[in-house]
């Protein structure tokens, strides 16, 4: 059974995610604070963690960066009523899958934990042989352990950062639309703005470009995407 973790600190609200979930056919288990729900998942890993930002102990975004600090990669969604631009900007960059502010609609939440799952099996199902690696420039993606590198150094990749550059090198220089890639890494083409796509791109620049406001590789087409450019 698919296990959820979900780590909330308003005690009504996470009752009511967790009826709704195990209606769905989840397994729930509940956090109170940000340190037990880092030691639940460390425990026993679940398949999904829906994470709020303003918590006791450790802030969702202390739990969020220490779990990509530890290589648990794990899908995250945040789930908060802090709905500032800024604050989205770096729980996507500490490596959050998705971002749902409160209030919300059940359904929607639903079809977006559903996204992230199906997200999840499918990037597991279609794992590439363990000494695959690509190269373009002077980095280097080697799939099996999600591991890249720019001139011979580790590259530290927030997990959502690693597939879109996955997708993009699939696409062997083609053109890959906004759309597409909403799609191919986030599992739904319309629940998040394109700017979501736009950060990603954004920081996969300044890690892996020489120059990332005049990009040699990850290349924009205007009003269409982006493409990888060997």
């Amino acid at each position: 059974m698919t296990r959820i973790l979900v780590i909330e600190d308003h005690r009504d609200l996470a009752y009511g995610l967790r009826n709704n979930l195990e209606i769905e056919g989840f397994e729930v288990e509940v956090a109170e604070d940000g340190r037990a729900g880092l030691d639940g998942v460390r425990r026993r890993p679940p398949d999904l963690v829906i994470l709020d930002l303003m918590l006791p102990e450790l802030d969702g975004f202390r739990v969020l960066k220490t779990l990509r600090a530890e290589g648990i990669g794990v899908p995250v969604l945040i789930l908060t009523a802090r709905g500032e631009e800024a604050d989205k900007v770096r729980g996507l960059r500490l490596g959050a899958d998705d971002y749902v502010t409160k209030p919300f609609g059940l359904l929607e939440l639903l079809a977006r934990v559903e996204a992230l799952l199906r997200r999840a099996r499918g990037v597991d199902a279609a794992a590439p042989p363990p000494a695959a690696s690509e190269r373009f420039g002077d980095v280097e993606l080697h799939r099996p352990s999600r591991v890249v590198r720019r001139g011979g150094e580790p590259v530290e990749l927030a997990p959502k950062e690693f597939d879109l550059l996955r997708v993009l090198l699939d696409a062997r220089g083609a053109v890959v639309s906004r759309l597409e890639l909403m799609r191919s890494v986030w599992g739904y083409p319309a629940a998040v703005v394109t700017r979501t796509v736009d950060t990603h791109v954004a920081e996969l620049r300044r890690k892996l470009e020489a120059d990332p406001s005049r990009p040699r590789h990850i290349l924009t087409v205007r009003k269409v995407g982006y493409r990888l450019e060997r």
